[in-house]
């Protein structure tokens, strides 16, 4: 651990800082807007400790380790999915209204913390599916239970479930990935840098950079969405019409 200090310091740090007593949430809380103002790169537990006004070790109490704290990211991101998913009031009225629900609102979270998204892959690729954060898990099983109430059976359940989660993360990180090279420049060519780009060698790439750097937004995720559930549901032999 840290400074070479063990549990029984951390137990010992005081964890009432500027704001009062900490607590998980509060902790998380202060992380991700860490996160979303600096980066992930500014995020440490010296850090963290000096945002919340408390040391370091008082931290480990609510995250024991670094990977942990960044686990607690990606659970604070599904925290907050479950809330959009509970004010926007709308009941499931079948299963692929209940998917567009899902991944409308899951886009809507990533974009408003753009900067921890990454978290959501390399995390989730780092951890057992029994060992993720409960958020987490809570989403799995909101996605298969629309799936099995539509009456797919087993395989295709599981076949749209993988196809859905890689769809909707993959859509997230291709709108949120960098395409402008100097925000300051005004000409659309040299504001993408495609001067940094051989003619020669990569004509095509050229031409569509433009058209490359616009965001799809939520209707193309829908779009896209359906072409994906009508290629993997025609003729399963669901009970569901879609």
């Amino acid at each position: 651990m840290a400074n070479g200090r063990g549990p029984r310091e951390a137990r010992r740090a005081s964890d009432r800082g500027r704001y009062g007593r900490l607590n998980r949430e509060r902790v998380l809380a202060s992380a991700l807007a860490l996160v979303d103002r600096e980066g992930l790169s500014a995020l440490s537990m010296r850090r963290l400790g000096t945002e919340l006004g408390v040391e370091a070790m008082a931290l480990y109490r609510y995250a024991a380790s670094k990977d942990s704290l960044l686990d607690g990211l990606v659970e604070a991101l599904y925290l907050e999915l479950e809330e959009r998913l509970a004010a926007d009031g709308e009941g499931n009225s079948d299963w692929r209204a209940g998917l567009h629900r899902i991944a409308r609102e899951t886009y809507a979270v990533c974009l408003t913390h753009p900067q921890a998204v990454p978290l959501i892959a390399t995390r989730l690729l780092a951890v057992p599916l029994a060992r993720r954060p409960a958020a987490v898990l809570r989403d799995h099983e909101r996605v298969l239970t629309l799936l099995r109430s539509a009456g797919f059976d087993e395989p295709t359940v599981a076949d749209v479930f993988r196809a859905f989660t890689a769809w909707l993360l993959g859509y997230v990180s291709v709108e949120l990935r960098p395409t402008v090279d100097n925000p300051d420049e005004t000409d659309p060519a040299f504001r993408l840098g495609l001067h940094r780009l051989s003619a020669k060698e990569l004509p095509t790439l050229r031409e569509t950079a433009a058209g490359l750097a616009e965001q799809g937004g939520p209707e193309g995720l829908a779009a896209g969405l359906d072409a994906l559930l009508d290629s993997l549901t025609r003729g399963s032999g669901s009970a569901a019409s879609g």
